[in-house]
């Protein structure tokens, strides 16, 4: 049996029904890492020790014939971003290269608490700004699909992880796309939850009004798994929400006859948009028709052609803020100069990347006197009118369809000195974050042998709806 092959689902049952061991299927995981990750480079740390540690207090209890939860024993991996206690945490930037947490993130806590298994944290572009994994202060994530390609971003670490069998799954951030864009180059699932579904307290801020929790799995049942265990309100997150939580995972075998479907226009009429991408999704999009047995309903959503700009102005702005604690003084690179000042500015200099300090600056900007109100409140306001779109849409289908990205995956160095045209690539994911709403990526089809994200975008605290239209998709 290759166990390298195997789903959250599968490796559960396996474990239960004692035809391998947590050991035996953590040790298949982390040969995988020794034999792929010298190659595609996905791991920024690996923690084999503590992984094996864990997998063994799995067996004696599956030898006890104590119950174990559907994640217990399950070797996953982490973007480093998230605070793990005792393990480094980087956030791929040369300013907390040796910084090791003091605490656990509440993600990371609540898989520990499962008996979770983490063999590693995950590469990904510094502090989470970029689309392509080439943004890392260490280095560059290949797609392992094919090598000369990138694997997205900036959750490329995690999306390459599960893809090249060195995790059953990953967590990852979604700002802009960080999910879903990695998952759809990578060909995995990749869930983007509803902001406030999951919690952000312990992972690395990037933009606090964006940032959402999710994971990447190869299934979609894998993504409802995990989803019933990171999900919930947290007391050290007041972003979080009280609404309910779902049984996800058993509302994946109800059909979905009946349910409405909608495809904005506007995103296939984006400059951008490679034509055998969009005829790859049309194709999935006359399945979804199939399954549901409704025609699918061409809606607008007219503001969502102003959405990267706004996501552009806001982003950096808060970005711009979160970053301002980096400064050498409480922890993270120190560099000494003669005063207060010039430390602060050698340490900056040294600790960011370029794209990093391009963020920062276009942020300072935005929010500098006499900008403010032409482009951040201006954004904000646009922002909100990107949401009306939605909640508009919204009263007449369940469901929203689109491509995950314009392209598929490009080379690596192929965009790296057009920043605008990285940019572009997650033209179709970031509406979402500014509304806040769930989205799920789920492979379509392949264009050149590479694969196609399906985007599906759901209401509000709705991913029982997405996870269920995508699982019929994904096996029918």
């Amino acid at each position: 049996m290759n166990l390298a092959k195997l789903t959250i689902a599968s490796a559960h049952q396996g474990l239960v029904d004692k035809e391998f061991s947590s050991t035996e299927l953590t040790r298949a995981y982390l040969d995988q890492i020794e034999r792929s990750d010298g190659d595609i480079k996905a791991f920024i740390t690996t923690t084999s020790e503590a992984a094996l540690k864990t997998a063994a207090e799995v067996d004696r209890a599956i030898s006890a014939g104590d119950l174990i939860s559907p994640l217990a024993g399950i070797p996953y991996a982490a973007k480093d971003i998230f605070c793990t206690e005792g393990i480094k945490t980087t956030a791929a930037s040369k300013i907390l290269e040796n910084f090791i947490s003091p605490y656990e993130s509440t993600t990371t806590d609540r898989l520990k608490k499962e008996n979770a298994v983490l063999v590693g944290k995950t590469n990904l572009d510094e502090f989470a700004m970029g689309s392509s994994t080439e943004n890392s202060g260490f280095f560059t994530t290949k797609n392992p699909l094919d090598t000369t390609r990138v694997p997205g971003g900036s959750s490329g670490g995690s999306a390459a992880a599960v893809a090249a069998g060195m995790a059953l799954y990953s967590l990852g951030t979604d700002t802009g796309g960080s999910i879903r864009q990695p998952a759809a180059f990578c060909g995995v699932v990749g869930l983007k939850p509803t902001y406030g579904r999951t919690s952000r307290y312990g992972v690395i801020s990037m933009a606090s009004s964006l940032d959402t929790i999710g994971h990447m799995t190869k299934t979609v049942e894998d993504a409802a798994i995990v989803l019933e265990t990171i999900a919930g309100h947290d007391t050290h997150d007041s972003t979080t929400s009280h609404v309910a939580l779902d049984h996800y995972s058993a509302e994946l075998g109800k059909n979905i006859k009946g349910l409405k479907i909608g495809i904005p226009r506007q995103y296939f009429e984006l400059a951008g948009l490679n034509s055998s991408v969009a005829d790859t999704v049309r194709l999935a999009i006359k399945k979804i028709e199939e399954l549901t047995g409704n025609k699918v309903v061409e809606l607008s959503l007219p503001h969502s052609i102003y959405a990267l700009a706004v996501y552009y102005i806001l982003m950096p702005a808060e970005v711009s803020s979160n970053l301002a604690r980096f400064d050498g003084v409480k922890y993270g690179l120190s560099e000494k100069g003669s005063d207060l000042l010039s430390s602060y500015l050698a340490t900056r200099a040294k600790g960011f990347a370029t794209e990093t300090k391009r963020r920062i600056m276009l942020g300072t900007y935005t929010l500098s006197h006499g900008y403010y109100d032409a482009y951040y409140k201006k954004a904000l306001q646009v922002r909100s009118l990107i949401i009306d779109d939605f909640n508009k849409a919204f009263e007449s289908v369940d469901v929203i369809l689109a491509p995950t990205t314009p392209t598929t995956a490009f080379k690596i160095g192929e965009k790296t000195s057009d920043p605008l045209s990285m940019y572009a690539s997650d033209i179709f994911t970031v509406p979402a974050n500014l509304a806040g709403l769930p989205g799920i990526s789920i492979p379509c089809g392949k264009v050149d042998n590479l694969p196609v994200g399906l985007q599906m975008i759901g209401r509000a605290f709705d991913e029982k709806t997405i996870l269920r239209a995508a699982y019929n998709f994904e096996n029918n």
